[in-house]
């Protein structure tokens, strides 16, 4: 028997696209379901720029999670071909699973989102999550808020916390018994199959985005120029070969890179150090990590950068 074929003809497998606005905990709800850090999270709107596939396999079923960046009105180029590659991931998979910011009443963004999806011959599961700050007395008005914008196609309603991770075992039995039968369509053990520079380059983003907050956020990509294996002095490490890291930090203005190189160079220090904690936990063994930073004006807007960054327009 193939490695990729289940023991039994009721398995299910398929691909789940998590849709929604920016911020509304698509990235943290989708680590909490896998069990482990798979997507970069930020309180900061429209951290998710790459779609990610990360993978969940139960005894019943493996359900493969794409991670769209938020949908959103663009205000550049790069804006345009995020929505529109969460957009095209619609009618690419097999069930949507709709994320709402449940401490919030409904607003025309969602009612947007329901209109597209409505137009979709595909299942979709709603999903509050942050419902750990809704007040116990409104749980069911809140409700009935949602319901009534999806009242004609009747979609299941989940609540949860993506933060606490509480709420899921529902919404990924629902998830799973959507599916169509069929069998692994990656190995069991895999969790993600990000290329490992998109992972790495997306954990210095992480710590820009949280360290620099609204200075820089959105005007900041990352490249990672050099990534190899060197092997060390035995006799003074305890590891015989450390990952090296070369990474270039593009921003649009000098005046950013003032901002992310810090006085003496302090918060390019701190951003190193925390990505560098990260990369240990994804690569086994010693990270050496070595950051610059490089003014590319108006690189968002520009369609030849766009493509060197893999934002491509197809």
């Amino acid at each position: 028997m193939s490695l990729l074929e289940p023991t039994n003809n009721t398995f299910r497998s398929g691909f789940v696209a998590l849709i929604g606005r920016p911020n509304v905990g698509k990235s943290t709800l989708l680590n909490q379901l896998i069990g482990k850090k798979v997507s970069i999270t930020s309180s900061v709107a429209q951290t998710t720029r790459n779609r990610l596939r990360a993978i969940l396999t139960t005894p019943k079923a493996q359900m493969v999670f794409v991670d769209t960046p938020g949908i959103h009105k663009p205000h550049h180029l790069l804006g345009e071909r995020l929505v529109k590659s969460a957009r095209r991931t619609i009618g690419e998979v097999d069930i949507v699973v709709l994320i709402f910011e449940g401490c919030f009443s409904p607003g025309k963004g969602d009612s947007y989102l329901v209109k597209l999806l409505e137009s979709q011959n595909i299942p979709v599961l709603v999903v509050l999550n942050k419902w750990d700050l809704v007040n116990l007395e409104l749980h069911n008005e809140r409700k009935e808020e949602y319901n009534a914008l999806f009242r004609d196609v009747n979609w299941p309603l989940f609540t949860c916390s993506a933060i606490k991770g509480v709420g899921f075992e529902g919404l990924v039995s629902s998830i799973s018994n959507h599916l169509p039968t069929g069998p692994y369509l990656y190995p069991p053990d895999i969790v993600s199959d990000q290329p490992e520079r998109i992972l790495l380059s997306d954990l210095i983003r992480e710590q820009v985005l949280m360290h620099t907050r609204e200075e820089v956020p959105h005007s900041v990509a990352v490249i990672i120029e050099r990534l190899e294996e060197i092997a060390l002095n035995k006799k003074y490490q305890a590891a015989n070969t450390q990952t090296a890291i070369l990474a270039t930090i593009l921003v649009e203005r000098k005046s950013q890179k003032g901002i992310l190189i810090g006085k003496g160079g302090t918060m390019l220090k701190k951003i190193g150090q925390g990505a560098r904690l990260q990369m240990k936990k994804l690569i086994s063994g010693p990270v050496y990590l070595e950051l610059f930073v490089k003014v590319s004006p108006d690189w968002r807007s520009k369609p030849s950068r766009l493509n060197e960054l893999g934002y491509e327009d197809n």
